[in-house]
């Protein structure tokens, strides 16, 4: 099984075709898209501010957050034209996400686009690219789109 990691971004769909061109055409693809955890501060307050929303809220928030992820996996599948693809919207840290699932599911690669930031934004910011390539279990194929 492949897993297909994408933002839902136009280039990461691309980085995503383009990567999977590469793949075998005969291996199962599982679209995966990484949803943060939501800020617990925005109902617990922090120090001697309050909550903004109530816990309820929240729920409604993270609810919508991760239909709007389901969406997206939709989407992104139809337009890559993977209707045999499984699709799956995690939560947490994306490039520990990828891995971890990569590891549970015995993925045979693991295929991703990068934004292709640079120097600074990439210290200051991260990479998930950089993070899966150096944590995988398995091996990684991380495209940009074509120019």
């Amino acid at each position: 099984m492949l897993i297909a990691g994408t933002d839902g971004s136009e280039l990461s769909t691309e980085a995503l075709r383009a990567g999977l061109a590469l793949m075998p055409a005969d291996e199962d693809v599982l679209l995966v898209t990484v949803v943060d955890y939501g800020d617990p501060t925005l109902v617990a307050g922090t120090g001697m501010a309050g909550g903004v929303m109530t816990e309820g809220e929240f729920q409604e928030l993270d609810h919508a957050r991760l239909s709007e992820a389901n969406a997206l996996l939709g989407a992104t599948a139809d337009e890559l034209g993977l209707t045999e693809a499984g699709t799956l919207a995690l939560r947490g840290d994306a490039g520990r996400a990828l891995c971890d699932l990569a590891s549970e599911r015995g993925a045979s690669a693991i295929v991703l686009g990068t934004r292709g930031r640079g120097g600074v934004k990439r210290a200051l910011l991260g990479s998930v690219s950089d993070f899966v390539v150096r944590n995988a279990p398995c091996p990684v194929v991380i495209t940009r789109p074509p120019d």
